[in-house]
């Protein structure tokens, strides 16, 4: 009886593995979206700031920071229309936090990708004291660029790359997209934790 049932359990796995190839996996649309929290701890200020970014209801894996081909950047109206509550959503995720009154603190998300969309992109975290939304924003921007840069085989230097007009890098022969969402606050007076928070969210299914 045990050996039927370990057979059947070996069976039913690989009829799941069949199922649920690589191509499923491959996100076709991404949503950015922030928030800012302030609590007495600082697991409560996170959700705060999770609530604030409208996706506190799913259960967040963190993963690393690969733009997908083809992936389709949507508003958060419409990615959160795809997903649904207690949903395991896969995100690119920046967090910083502070007790410290008046302290400066940003997140921030920067992405690259390349204008042929048959390549993949680079999406950055980025989490700083003292930075401006500006300054943040730029230094993750650059680090998603350079990162992608390096992977094509560029000579990477993103301050003679960079042209503000297009926001656009332009590398020998490439040109390189950019965009950054950053969440910035000032520590609260009262010594009250506060959470800035910045999230690529990735949607598998676009039905």
């Amino acid at each position: 009886m045990l050996h039927k049932n370990w057979a059947g359990a070996v069976q039913e796995e690989a009829i799941v593995s069949e199922l649920i190839t690589a191509k499923d996996f491959i996100p076709k649309k991404v949503f950015f979206t922030k928030g800012v929290g302030l609590h007495k701890s600082r697991l409560g200020s996170f959700e705060l700031a999770l609530r604030a970014a409208k996706i506190a209801q799913f259960n967040l894996v963190r993963v690393s920071s690969i733009f997908p081909p083809f992936c389709k950047v949507v508003n958060r109206e419409e990615g959160l229309s795809h997903l649904n509550p207690g949903q395991i959503v896969f995100c690119v995720l920046s967090e910083v936090s502070t007790n410290e009154p008046e302290r400066r603190i940003a997140s921030s998300i920067g992405a690259a990708r390349p204008v042929d969309k048959l390549r993949y992109g680079y999406l950055s975290e980025h989490h700083s004291f003292g930075e401006t939304a500006r300054q943040a924003g730029d230094f993750a921007e650059d680090l998603a660029a350079e990162m992608l840069g390096s992977t094509m085989g560029l000579d990477i230097n993103v301050d003679k790359a960079w042209d503000a007009r297009r926001s656009i890098y332009r590398f020998p022969r490439n040109i390189i997209k950019a965009r950054n969402m950053t969440a910035t606050a000032t520590g609260n007076r009262d010594g009250l934790w506060t959470t800035c928070m910045t999230a690529a969210i990735f949607i598998l299914d676009d039905d």
